[in-house]
């Protein structure tokens, strides 16, 4: 399934002589945005249904990759180095790979044509030292010198820092004070790691651990990185400093200041014991080759926490975590790079969804052949539904029965509330009887998770504990895991469209807490995917499914929102920087993901007959390749906002065969009406 990446080869090629036959024959450019007429946009939906059709797996379910920045496949380098298991062929394509992706400003952004990132670019220099790249080289030079003249090393985030006190290369006290003995804290303590996102509390548990071990990594090759300081790391003196959200941020950094010399005094007993609470904490969430928290950071630290406590890499735990790191590596020939995690439940999901309404109506593209493929992906995901695993979700509601799926193959401990929406609809709008214990126990699930703003987290319920977010360990802001419109979206459309009245005040409740979070301008924040475009086309879908008139004036808010936003060449476009302060909505290139979601989102507010969705689609139909595919080179959705970007490779294929499909349906339809809450 890997994304190859092409090299372009110039050629030079005799200038052709023009004549006059030649100019009569030249047939004028058509514009992307001119009409398709039917006949093309059949072709498009056949192409598309084939080409998606074809990446699906023997056993029924669909996976592509994932792609983060630099700061994944840098931390697998240095994990290597850690532990002196250097594979030097390997490392030489992760390389390749970050040589690659360098900025033109000369570090590494957190995703395609992003501005300079310090603590990425910090990692990245170090990875490629430590694969031997010459300090020398050009472009090591041009990355040491962005670092210094963005304030050096010493200004790197948490987790950067740590990585670097690791290697010995700043003192632990570059990091924050965060005692293992947080471990022991119950759930009512503000500061327990129960009050955290599940992300945070499977990346902590084993980091406190290390913090307390305080191991120095093997590092057969002495690699360090001094040269990274404008200020050698035993001056500095303010490794904790803003700029602050909050004037909590300034409470905690004294606090911080106390607390440290604190911790010293903490006896022994109590620190042996709260270690043991981490590690106890850990193993039953080991979750064999898929990981702890099945997430990189979770699981990379884990391998380092078994080293640090003695454990030998033949010990059948570390043994298996060690394995399920490797397992996230995507080799792509000269390239390879490190997924932050899996995505097959989810890309199964949304690929579901576009085949069926493709092969949907009286001129569904082959209804058979569909009907045979969607029965092995729905078998496939009912077999990985979660149903006796009551995870860290169950703390906060103990009297609800487990019935969600995760992202991944397999992390019971965390199922995803957004995925068990999507699969949920799915599996529903298949329509075989024997989807219908995997729905009723994924509506009972969905029920149980919301919160009591009405909204729905993708995790957990209530974890909105917003102080915890001001905390010096937590400089990237995020710590939480809160409701949020897109997954409250997608619960709404699931609870909708399963149509069972005992639903209603679930879903009043949902639209309630939408219509809290809809911005001045009219659009959503996307949380999950970049961004207001995404966020409103999820709402608009929710608020379709739930019965909303289409004059309502939340929704001519959105749409007119999104009628302003469509670009000269009739697709949509929006840039991660829009979670930076950047534009909401705009790019400076119209993308095949967003232009999907945008007509999505208009078809499901009743506006089948608008120019701009007939425009929006002709553009889709356009830029789809021979072969029925689509390019997306930008990235299309966030872990964290400011921290974390993705790129789904599913998405160019997904969305917009999902857009076109369901146009080509609405054309025959008489209510002209979206039918589904997807």
């Amino acid at each position: 399934m890997a994304k190859r990446t092409e090299t372009a080869t110039a050629t030079v090629t005799r200038p052709r002589r023009t004549t006059t036959a030649t100019r009569r024959a030249a047939t004028p450019k058509v514009a992307l945005d001119a009409p398709l007429d039917p006949a093309e946009l059949d072709q498009a939906v056949t192409r598309g249904h084939t080409a998606l059709g074809r990446r699906q797996v023997d056993d029924g379910h669909w996976v592509f990759d994932l792609e983060a920045d630099a700061t994944i496949p840098a931390e697998y380098v240095l994990l290597e180095h850690y532990l002196d298991r250097i594979d030097p062929d390997l490392e030489q394509r992760i390389g390749v790979y970050l040589r690659r992706i360098q900025g033109t400003h000369g570090g590494w952004p957190l995703y395609q044509d992003g501005t300079f990132d310090l603590s990425a670019s910090v990692k990245a220099y170090f990875a490629l030292k430590a694969i031997g790249d010459s300090v020398h080289a050009p472009h090591m030079v041009r990355a040491r010198q962005a670092i210094l003249d963005h304030g050096g090393a010493e200004r790197t985030n948490v987790f950067t820092r740590i990585q670097l006190a690791l290697f010995g290369d700043v003192p632990w006290d570059a990091a924050p004070a965060m005692p293992v003995e947080i471990m022991l804290l119950p759930r009512r303590a503000l500061f327990s790691v129960w009050n955290m996102s599940y992300w945070s509390r499977t990346v902590i548990a084993p980091l406190l651990v290390l913090a307390a071990l305080r191991p120095t990594a093997i590092n057969p090759r002495r690699v360090h990185v001094p040269e990274l300081f404008v200020t050698s790391p035993g001056k500095v003196r303010d490794w904790i400093r803003g700029p602050y959200r909050s004037v909590w941020g300034h409470v905690f950094r004294y606090a911080d200041a106390v607390l440290r010399p604190a911790e010293r005094l903490i006896p022994e007993k109590t620190r042996r014991r709260a270690i043991k609470a981490a590690v106890d904490f850990i193993e039953p969430r080991l979750n064999g080759l898929d990981g702890l928290g099945a997430i990189y950071p979770a699981m990379a630290n884990t391998v380092m926490m078994f080293r640090a406590l003695g454990i030998s890499d033949e010990d059948p735990r570390a043994k298996t975590a060690w394995e399920a790191v490797r397992r996230l590596l995507v080799s792509q020939g000269r390239e390879t790079y490190c997924q932050p995690c899996v995505s097959p439940i989810w890309d199964t999901g949304l690929a579901g969804h576009a085949m069926i309404e493709a092969a949907s109506g009286p001129s569904g593209i082959a209804p058979e052949e569909t009907k045979q493929k969607l029965a092995m992906a729905a078998k496939w995901l009912r077999e990985r539904q979660i149903l006796n695993v009551r995870g860290d979700w169950a703390i906060n509601r103990p009297d609800v029965r487990p019935g969600g799926w995760a992202f991944q193959y397999a992390n019971d401990y965390y199922p995803d509330v957004d995925d068990t929406a999507v699969v949920g609809m799915l599996l529903h709008r298949d329509g075989d009887p024997a989807n219908a214990e995997a729905i009723a126990r994924a509506r009972e699930w969905i029920i149980g998770m919301q919160s009591g703003n009405g909204g729905w987290g993708a995790f957990d319920v209530d974890n909105n504990f917003d102080v915890l977010n001001h905390i010096p360990f937590a400089d990237h802001g995020a710590l939480l895991d809160p409701p949020t419109a897109d997954v409250t979206a997608r619960c709404i459309s699931f609870l909708a469209q399963l149509r069972q009245v005992e639903d209603h005040a679930a879903i009043e409740r949902g639209i309630a807490y939408l219509r809290r979070e809809q911005e001045k301008d009219g659009s959503w924040f996307g949380r999950w995917g970049t961004n207001y475009i995404y966020g409103t086309w999820s709402v608009l879908c929710a608020l379709n499914a739930a019965g909303m008139p289409h004059d309502d004036p939340m929704i001519i808010r959105a749409t007119d929102w999104l009628r302003r936003h469509q670009r000269a060449d009739g697709g949509w476009g929006e840039g991660c920087d829009s979670y930076e302060g950047g534009m909401h909505g705009d790019y400076k290139q119209s993308l095949p993901s967003q232009t999907a979601w945008a007509v999505l989102g208009l078809l499901a507010a009743g506006q089948r007959d608008d120019p701009a969705v007939a425009r929006g689609i002709a553009w889709l139909g356009r830029m789809q390749g021979k072969k029925g595919e689509w390019k997306e080179e930008p990235y299309n959705a966030v872990g964290f906002p400011r921290v974390f970007y993705l790129r789904y490779h599913g998405y160019r294929q997904f969305f917009p065969l999902l857009a076109l499909s369901r146009y080509r349906n609405m054309q025959i339809s008489n209510s002209g009406r979206v039918g589904y809450g997807f």
